[in-house]
């Protein structure tokens, strides 16, 4: 019995061991720094070891980030902003920025970089055409630049797409092929692509098609089979993530490259900012998509096995645009400190348990900026304006965990991220006479008063907000 006994633990722990393995093989996490008091960048490199996270993906190359991942183990993509490709479209200058941000790091125990992502979502609609003539001239040289530094068999470069990039017009999968606006574009990139054993990064957000649909199917934004099943000649399927992969894979056979490797770049779920983005559902996503790909090893109908993907994001960050929605800023699984939001098993098992968070994180005291009360309540309105101009009051909006506060709390809240958001500066905490500074925790059960924390590379640039959020959590409160 003891040696059964002893089989049965050493077959446990192999499994587990295999497991962990093919986690580290096909998740990684994003990692963005648009925040106030961004954490420190060797807290988030303990934060991906202490939760086995072995891929990260960057959006820019800053020298000083980058280095902590030195000896780290953690495979590192690096990205390069939309506004450099036009200087990249020229080959001496895609040559010293790979001589100053990938070739500097290259050593015994240096930064295990992996891949170079060459600007965003390029050929989104709403870039009017902006960066078409220059992201695959920015993409070849940054290659060849690879190449000539003798980093071309080990460090791949690609360019980051939005799904929206192909579609199947009123077909199913099988049907998908590129914008026709790109198509002869996107065929070129893919073969240079194919030709350079490269990757086709792709970003698939289900939560945006339910966002952005009022008839989309909630239950086809998640992998647990409740959907009602969409069939496409002889597949079936059960949610958007494969219908989606799939729509690209039928695309990337007709450009000529049927075995392409597929990446998905981002892939996540918001938990605040809207009805749809919360803690709850987004567990739901998660584990679905862990099981998926991690514990049953599954990737989409046409192509079986399961991808790499990144996660979006690593943690919040209150300086995103919001042009897209209020949930920008939430797309974090840590919150901006880097703490955890829910239980998730990241090896897909169902035994949740909360991820390990950021250590050492240094707060300011705990003290928090709240409406004091106005003679003149005329003066609440601009006072609350400002205030959401210049922060962060995206969980305030309808659906946000902030939303059902009452007027005076509202105004609170506007108040303390304004003054957080200025490293608890005292004359953040004015207003006009209708502020105060309190020691007592202003948070509720649902909304959180959030507490700045110290950050060598934070700081708060005006004007990140805009004013129609401003319009709206004024109509919302005080009409």
């Amino acid at each position: 019995m003891a040696h059964m006994a002893l089989a049965r633990a050493l077959g446990w722990a192999i499994f587990v061991l295999l497991v962990t393995a093919n986690f580290a093989e096909c998740i990684g996490v994003n990692w963005g720094t648009q925040a106030a008091q961004p954490l420190d960048p060797s807290m988030v490199v303990q934060m991906l070891q202490d939760n086995k996270i072995h891929k990260v993906k960057l959006f820019d190359s800053d020298h000083w980030t980058v280095k902590f991942f030195a000896g780290t183990g953690i495979e590192v993509m690096l990205g390069i902003p939309n506004d450099q490709l036009s200087k990249l479209s020229h080959y001496r200058n895609a040559k010293d920025w790979v001589k100053q941000n990938v070739s500097t790091h290259i050593y015994d125990g240096g930064v295990d970089i992996k891949h170079v992502a060459v600007g965003n979502e390029p050929f989104l609609k709403s870039y009017n055409g902006s960066f078409t003539h220059t992201v695959f001239p920015a993409l070849k040289n940054v290659q060849r630049a690879l190449d000539e530094a003798g980093l071309g068999d080990k460090i791949k470069a690609s360019i980051p797409q939005n799904a929206d990039v192909y579609d199947s017009g009123s077909g199913g999968p099988s049907e998908g092929n590129f914008r026709s606006d790109v198509r002869g574009l996107m065929i070129e990139i893919v073969n240079f692509l194919k030709e350079n054993k490269s990757p086709f990064l792709v970003n698939i957000y289900p939560f945006l098609s339910l966002y952005e649909n009022p008839d989309f199917p909630i239950g086809f934004a998640f992998f647990d089979g409740n959907a009602q099943p969409i069939r496409d000649h002889n597949v079936q399927y059960t949610n958007m993530f494969d219908a989606n992969l799939d729509t690209l894979v039928s695309s990337l056979r007709k450009a000529g490259a049927p075995n392409l490797e597929i990446i998905v770049g981002e892939i996540g779920w918001p938990t605040d900012g809207d009805v749809y983005g919360n803690a709850t559902m987004a567990k739901k996503f998660y584990d679905g998509l862990f099981k998926k790909l991690v514990a049953s090893k599954k990737g989409s109908p046409l192509r079986p096995e399961p991808v790499e993907v990144y996660l979006f994001s690593l943690t919040d960050e209150n300086l995103k645009s919001i042009a897209p929605g209020y949930f920008e800023r939430h797309w974090g699984i840590f919150r901006y400190d880097g703490q955890p939001k829910f239980a998730l098993d990241f090896s897909g098992q169902g035994n949740n348990k909360m991820p390990i968070g950021a250590k050492n994180v240094r707060y300011y005291p705990s003290q928090w900026c709240v409406f004091a009360g106005a003679k003149d309540m005329n003066m609440v309105i601009p006072n609350l304006d400002y205030a959401c101009q210049r922060s962060d009051c995206s969980a305030m909006i309808a659906g946000g965990s902030c939303s059902k506060l009452d007027k005076n709390k509202h105004v609170s809240y506007a108040f303390n991220m304004y003054f957080q958001m200025n490293n608890q500066d005292f004359e953040a905490c004015n207003f006009q006479g209708m502020a105060k500074i309190i020691e007592g925790n202003a948070s509720t059960s649902e909304c959180l008063f959030p507490i700045a924390i110290e950050s060598a590379g934070g700081r708060l640039e005006n004007g990140i907000g805009v004013s129609i959020l401003v319009a709206i959590l004024i109509s919302l409160v005080f009409f």
